[in-house]
């Protein structure tokens, strides 16, 4: 599994201590996404969080490159990210550029 350089255990900020814009939730998870400093050890990616769990899940590849989900919730979270794909690229970008992120439409 690739780090990311995200500290996995934090629940509500970034490293600043600012709160992780959500753009998505359900089922009892809620999906952020901030920006990063360009670095190549940083992929494109989001964190999933559930109760006390946080999956770091890569965007490029789909897949959890940190934490860890229950595993009904973490398929939860790999079929919604494969759904809105493009969506999850293009908030990256935008964070990446300085601009805020868009919601992303929920499971249902």
């Amino acid at each position: 599994m690739e780090q990311t350089g995200c500290n996995v255990h934090a629940q509500s900020g970034n490293a600043a201590g600012f709160p992780l814009p959500e753009i998505s939730r359900f089922f009892g998870i809620v999906i952020r996404m901030y920006a990063e400093p360009a670095s190549p050890h940083h992929r494109p990616h989001f964190h999933a969080y559930h109760h006390d769990q946080v999956g770091i899940v890569a965007i490029d590849g789909v897949e959890l490159i940190g934490g860890a989900l229950p595993p009904r919730e973490m398929r939860l979270v790999l079929a919604w990210a494969e759904i809105r794909r493009q969506e999850l690229i293009e908030n990256w970008h935008a964070l990446q550029a300085g601009r805020p992120p868009s919601k992303i439409e929920s499971l249902r």
